[in-house]
């Protein structure tokens, strides 16, 4: 065999291991707990600036499993007693796929409108604008045939810019989002370039996110949150999320998620993709009120449960209050 087939070989295998639905973007169980990873629009909804990690090791015990680390942080540049708030943030986001790997740069901006006189309901819009850089290592890359011109045998990059839009609305105790991811990824093609050959490789696809929660006091210590989130492609199935959180005296969060794939759409699809994916166990604890450690574990229920030992995901944020900006009510997503 050679190379090249081998590289074919897998670039298909690694495309087929991403969830099974071409569905590629990287979903963090904690996204509860950082909605800037998946809407711009959430930019500065803390009113407050919240620097938050994240770092996320799936499947392991599989050879090149995905590990996925991210930094971002997001505040409030404008006060909302002056009209209508502006809120910035950054995300950098690292990913890697056995020998492919991406790394992510992106600046979100939102502008915040509040809808009642108490200013504790606002609709904002999200705008962010960003670059992926696309990285493969070669030289890790098992081949036949170490003579073959066409294999890679060092690094190879490509770049693609991006951007991401999104609208967000909030209550004290509710909140929906909708959000559109990788814009252009459809119009623009990433390819590798080494010697003259030319490696299409495994770029993100457009996404369309639709995020929902509510809280619900069940007493006068412990609140119950339940949250959805809906992610498409418009290629393969619906990813559908479903959270269910407790937060008991405001300081320490348990609860779990369920991640499956619905036919919303009409669509051809092979009737062998199993519909469950994964479920996770969840837990958040404050310190001080200003620190946060989370963390997630993951279960794959399917064929994959036996072949991988689930997925680890510990998350800090870091909360930097300021007397500029006044918060008239908590912020529970």
């Amino acid at each position: 065999m050679c190379a090249r087939k081998v590289l074919f070989s897998l670039i298909l295998l690694i495309a087929a291991c991403i969830e099974g639905k071409t569905q590629q973007n990287v979903q963090f169980s904690q996204y509860v707990f950082n909605g800037l990873s998946v809407n711009p629009a959430y930019a500065g909804y803390k009113d407050a600036w919240y620097l938050n990690s994240v770092y996320r090791y799936q499947w392991t015990g599989f050879p090149g499993g995905p590990r996925t680390g991210s930094v971002s942080i997001d505040g409030p540049i404008r006060p909302l007693k002056t009209g209508a708030g502006i809120g910035l943030g950054l995300q950098l986001m690292t990913d890697r796929l056995g020998p492919q790997q991406s790394n992510s740069f992106y600046a979100s901006y939102s502008y915040r409108i509040p809808i009642d006189e108490d200013q504790t309901r606002r609709l904002c819009f999200g705008l962010a604008a960003g670059v992926t850089q696309y990285h493969l290592q070669g030289n890790t890359l098992e081949y036949f045939d170490s003579e073959d011109p066409v294999f890679p045998g060092g690094t190879v990059n490509a770049y693609t810019p991006d951007a991401r839009f999104g609208v967000y609305y909030h209550a004290p105790s509710f909140y929906i989002g909708v959000s559109v991811l990788d814009l252009f990824s459809r119009y623009l093609s990433s390819q590798y370039h080494w010697k003259g050959f030319n490696y299409q490789n495994i770029r993100r696809s457009r996404h369309l996110y639709l995020a929902t929660g509510i809280m619900v006091p069940l007493s006068e210590h412990v609140q119950l949150k339940p949250s959805i989130l809906i992610k498409d492609d418009f290629k393969g199935p619906t990813n559908l999320d479903v959270t269910t959180m407790l937060l008991i005296d405001r300081i320490f969060w348990i609860g779990g998620s369920f991640r499956t794939a619905v036919p919303l759409w009409k669509r051809k699809l092979p009737s062998n993709l199993q519909s469950v994916n994964a479920a996770s166990a969840i837990v958040e604890y404050y310190i001080a009120d200003k620190w946060r450690i989370g963390y997630a574990y993951d279960l794959n229920i399917n064929e994959m449960a036996g072949k991988q030992g689930g997925s680890h995901e510990i998350s800090v944020g870091v909360l930097f209050p300021s007397k500029k900006f006044t918060t008239s009510s908590p912020r529970y997503f």
